[in-house]
């Protein structure tokens, strides 16, 4: 069989642009999704010079990519560290996201989307990535602190509510009457269904991966962890789930199992090759020009993310009993959108909600609040100090009037 040169043209292009994309982003201490983004709009048929051929190709390339990032999160997720700030995370990240959703709807009202648009730009704009706040907080020596905790928890959440929200958006847009019911009791459908995908991940995945951890035979656990992962997630697309939410749970079965983590450090490298194919993937498909044609739209997204999230969410934590410059630094840390609102609005779009218009200009507005969260979180760290997360925690006022001005580690 003969090799398409075409194809492999085309993955280098692919993996030059991530490159070079990466090695701006990490010169500029940037977040690399950020370089590979741009990398991908340099290579896109919309700009001059080389650009990719056959993008449906890539863009099936890049779901593998969105199912072993979700496979990711699912085994860092913490139910424990979840549990630490539960009533935020579990109250208090619900109710932030309805009230975006709430704004994004009030705000399409006065400019005139859609409902359906309104509510895809809402849940698009509502979820943080937690890939990129991780990364700040960690690379600050936060992750330990209240707000870090605080943080990391509502993302979580949030992470959580896109797997909602990708079972319910496919059904909204192929319902034309009683949407909203049709896709509640396709919700409650789904996590009745859940039930057994649940049961193979608490029961089978753990002890599979045990018997193969025996062997000691890191060449087989690699292919081991990618065949659960994968296979997962196409159980999930066929009883009718998106197969994030299979990746997903797959990485949750080995979350609380130390000794299977091997399994996922064996994927990392591959995850990060696919997931940087991913966002490249992404940046070939905005077109400038659109953007151009769109900037009020853009700028109403902008203005979703960067002002209504904050006003949103400094109101939620304060309400949570959090002193308010611990809220003040949450809110920061989350006005900033990325990969799973990616995965939202794809899938909108998959399902007719949404214009490419509107899937270019999330994708924008994405770089945009990302590279204004890093300044704006940085500043945040350096004005609140080096608090431990006894000074933070809820009810304590002893941090409004601590002196804050440490330097970022």
């Amino acid at each position: 069989m003969e090799a398409d040169p075409i194809l492999f043209r085309d993955l280098t292009y692919i993996f030059v642009a991530a490159l070079f994309g990466g090695l701006l982003a990490w010169r500029l201490r940037l977040p690399l999704i950020l370089g590979f983004v741009v990398g991908g709009i340099a290579i896109s048929p919309f700009t001059p010079g080389p650009h990719l051929s056959n993008l449906h190709t890539f863009e099936v390339f890049a779901e593998v990519g969105v199912v072993l990032l979700m496979f990711s999160i699912g085994v860092e997720f913490s139910v424990a560290e979840l549990m630490r700030v539960k009533w935020i995370a579990l109250i208090g990240a619900p109710i932030g996201i309805l009230l975006m959703l709430s704004v994004a709807f009030g705000l399409g009202r006065l400019v005139g989307w859609s409902t359906d648009e309104g509510l895809v730009i809402g849940a698009a704009v509502s979820v943080a990535s937690t890939m990129v706040l991780a990364r700040l907080l960690s690379d600050a020596g936060r992750l330990a602190t209240s707000y870090g905790r605080v943080m990391i928890g509502i993302t979580l959440v949030e992470d959580l509510a896109v797997i909602c929200m990708t079972v319910v958006m496919p059904v909204l847009g192929n319902s034309k009457e009683g949407g909203l019911l049709t896709a509640a009791w396709v919700l409650a459908k789904a996590l009745f269904l859940l039930i057994p995908l649940i049961f193979l991940a608490i029961k089978v995945i753990p002890r599979l991966l045990r018997r193969v951890k025996q062997t000691c035979n890191s060449e087989l656990l690699l292919l081991v962890a990618i065949a659960i992962c994968l296979g997962t997630a196409t159980l999930a697309q066929v009883v009718g789930f998106s197969v994030a939410l299979g990746a997903f749970l797959a990485g949750v079965s080995i979350s609380s199992l130390p000794d299977l983590h091997d399994a996922h450090t064996q994927l990392v490298p591959l995850r990060d090759t696919f997931v940087a194919l991913f966002f490249v993937s992404l940046g070939t498909l905005i077109n400038p020009r659109v953007l151009v044609n769109h900037l009020p739209l853009l700028g109403y997204m902008l203005l979703l993310i960067v002002v209504g999230k904050f006003l949103v969410w400094v109101i939620v934590v304060w309400l949570f009993r959090y002193p308010l410059r611990t809220a003040i630094v949450v809110a920061g840390g989350l006005t900033q959108i990325g990969e799973l609102s990616f995965v939202v609005v794809q899938v909108a779009r998959s399902s007719g909600l949404v214009t490419e218009e509107i899937f270019s200009t999330v994708i924008a507005a994405s770089l945009l609040s990302i590279l204004c969260n890093v300044f704006l979180v940085r500043g945040l760290f350096s004005w609140i100090g080096h608090e431990t997360a006894e000074d933070t925690r809820p009810g304590n006022t002893r941090s409004e009037s601590a002196g804050g001005h440490g330097q970022l580690a």
